[in-house]
């Protein structure tokens, strides 16, 4: 897999998600970057590091970018779409609260498993379902249609912002459900049409 030249990734971008860690909804898309050093592929190892205790898993639908997109309106951002890919945005909880910024929390090596490969984008990418299953056991489920921001509309806006190279990766937020990751567990993320990313913990 190609390591994608920057991740921009957007939080509470489920209404629930932000509830359930007891955070408002904002009002325009919440962006934060993750390393590309950061990615893994599918069946690789999650290391869970000594600096944290509490670690969880993220489910979230990746947008890979297909060409370079600069200020573009939502019909020009579906057409420089490459497809979407499994994301799993794992999170240093404890020290997101800690620090106050996410860039120590999300940014350790093995933090960004994606694929296991990309599919063009549904025409009704609304439809698109996201699951997280730790040990076989379902712990979030969630259709894009349910996202505060839509998944195009953040391509747009994204490109508003910083020019998106192809091969660069939007993480478009996480579902309510999250929860911790322990040695010895296996997480999968489920994105509809994609297939399974699968990977070990430790």
């Amino acid at each position: 897999m190609n390591r994608p030249g920057k991740i921009v990734c957007v939080g509470r971008n489920y209404a629930a998600h932000a509830k359930e860690l007891g955070n408002d909804v904002p009002d325009k898309p919440l962006l934060f970057l993750k390393p590309p050093s950061a990615v893994i592929a599918d069946g690789d190892t999650i290391i869970l590091p000594p600096d944290s205790n509490q670690v969880e898993h993220e489910a979230e639908i990746g947008i890979v970018i297909g060409k370079r997109l600069r200020n573009v309106s939502e019909s020009e951002a579906i057409a420089g779409i490459a497809g979407i890919t499994c994301v799993n945005d794992v999170t240093a909880r404890d020290l997101q609260k800690a620090d106050g910024q996410w860039t120590r929390a999300k940014g350790f090596d093995t933090f960004c498993p994606m694929g296991p490969r990309v599919v063009p984008l549904p025409a009704k990418y609304g439809d698109i379902e996201v699951m997280a299953r730790v040990n076989g056991k379902e712990r979030q489920h969630a259709k894009a249609s349910e996202m505060v921001f839509g998944l195009v509309y953040l391509v747009s806006y994204i490109s508003r912002i910083m020019t998106l190279e192809p091969g660069d990766l939007i993480a478009t937020g996480t579902p309510d459900g999250v929860g911790p990751l322990a040695p010895g567990d296996t997480v999968e993320i489920e994105v509809s049409g994609v297939g399974v990313l699968k990977n070990p913990v430790r």
